[in-house]
């Protein structure tokens, strides 16, 4: 089994951190952040927040953080990982103020009179998360122990998305060589998809992955077209059914198109972030310049493919790219993406059968620590769709083949238990094309092989927290 897009460092910040998913109201919220505060010294971050369970339904501002901690700063993290919301002693260190310009492709919620609220969207989280004294400290053994705790869901492999250099999570520290570092103890496989700032950045991320051991690896880059549904950030050609001022935020530039070429170049793969409709076309205007160059269109990854149009479904099709979906963000959405989108665009949202038809490698991922990395109820919801849009449901067969055969070759792996692979298998307790979408939920894993040896789990921290 595989996990195509993953964050390794970033998930074990959630499960080491102060995880916010279940804050009923914002006091609970407070809590949970000073429980944190009391915990470690330094930035607290809380993650996985969804002001949709606040009793206040409202996003917290500032103000809503600064009476959890004190004079500490703290930064919390919207579960999609496009909005954050940081408090006054955060803005204070960043030098955040009512003069601080619109960064390119970010938004900094203001009050009437322009002072920044602490809400902070897309490449605006850059301002705070890059300023000096904003770090906080991702232990490598952590995060080498819950990569084995992984292979407790049968993942043998992750697409791991890592960052070095600015970026939302740059307070997390260097995410390359916090996983390099961890390389020696991950029993699993690591294709690393690098988001780096600079074409020498990201040459010292490659020489550090290629170098970390022979299960790990630079399997190419990272960039982003745009933000996600939940932020109102994904760029759509009409505006958000909810919110009709607002049509998202294009974030593609000349840095993306630079960096895809040095990873086409390469060999390696180019990820890149899509959501909203106008973000999808944009992407597959340069991966069908790249193809028409001579590119692999296996080595071409539209992450998320979230809602396109029907030409660009058959676009991509043609084209013969991967489309590399998180069939869990069906679940955490099914009670508003219809109102955000509008009842004609969700027939075209997450439309995992129609990419397959017309000719696309689709592949899966669960975005963790968006949502969990847990491949059994994703499998599900690829079946049963939560109800959404039943005609774009698949059958046993293509859901399990979306997580091991396809997935292999979008991470450059050869084919599963052919003559001659790595003999990478997983022993479960029922057979998954025989099992109904609930009875796949309960699947339980008997044991993980890597290499033909079983990994060892004794002791792996647990997978996911809920609280």
């Amino acid at each position: 089994m595989r996990d195509s897009h993953l964050h390794p460092v970033a998930y074990t910040a959630l499960l080491t951190g102060a995880s916010l998913h279940e804050a009923g109201d914002m006091d609970q919220l407070r809590a949970r952040l000073a429980e944190a505060a009391a915990a470690r010294p330094g930035l607290i971050t809380g993650w996985n927040f969804n002001e949709a369970t606040l009793a206040e339904a409202r996003l917290p501002v500032a103000g809503d953080l600064d009476l959890a901690v004190g004079d500490r700063p703290v930064m919390v993290h919207r579960y999609d990982g496009h909005l954050a919301i940081v408090n006054s002693t955060a803005m204070r260190i960043a030098g955040l103020d009512a003069t601080t310009p619109e960064p390119p492709g970010g938004v900094i919620d203001r009050a009437e009179d322009g002072t920044p609220t602490g809400v902070l969207r897309e490449t605006a989280i850059d301002l705070v998360a890059c300023a000096p004294g904003m770090e906080s400290f991702v232990d490598p053994a952590d995060v080498a122990r819950y990569m084995r705790g992984l292979a407790q869901l049968g993942i043998t492999s992750i697409g791991a998305m890592v960052r070095s250099g600015e970026g939302p999570w740059a307070h997390l520290g260097d995410e390359v060589a916090i996983i390099t570092s961890a390389a020696a103890a991950i029993p699993i496989r690591i294709h690393a998809f690098v988001t780096a700032d600079t074409a020498a950045t990201l040459e010292v991320a490659a020489a550090k992955l290629d170098g970390a051991g022979a299960r790990m690896d630079w399997a190419g880059v990272k960039r982003f077209g745009d933000g996600s549904f939940g932020s109102h950030t994904a760029a759509m050609y009409e505006p958000f059914a909810d919110n009709p001022g607002v049509s998202g935020t294009l974030r593609l530039n000349d840095l993306d198109v630079t960096m895809a070429r040095i990873a086409v170049a390469a060999g390696r793969s180019v990820a890149i972030h899509a959501i909203g409709d106008a973000a999808a076309g944009r992407v597959l205007d340069l991966f069908e310049e790249l193809v028409g160059e001579g590119a692999d269109p296996h080595r071409l990854r539209m992450e998320h493919a979230s809602v396109l149009t029907a030409e660009d479904i058959s676009r991509m099709g043609r084209l013969r790219l991967v489309a590399s979906v998180q069939p869990a963000f069906l679940g955490s959405e099914t009670d508003w993406i219809e109102s955000r989108v509008g009842p004609e665009r969700l027939q075209r949202t997450y439309a995992f059968a129609s990419l397959r038809r017309a000719g696309a490698l689709v592949v899966g991922g669960s975005d963790s620590p968006v949502e969990p990395p847990n491949p059994w109820e994703a499998m599900a919801l690829i079946r049963d769709r939560a109800g959404l849009v039943p005609g774009e449901r698949l059958d046993p067969a293509a859901a399990l083949e979306i997580y091991t055969t396809a997935a292999a070759t979008a991470l450059g792996e050869p084919v599963p238990l052919a003559v001659g692979s790595p003999a990478d298998f997983v022993v479960v307790d029922r057979d998954p094309l025989e099992s109904t979408p609930d009875e796949l939920r309960e699947t339980q894993v008997i044991a993980t092989y890597v290499e033909g040896e079983m990994v060892d789990v004794t002791g792996a921290d647990p997978w996911w927290i809920d609280t």
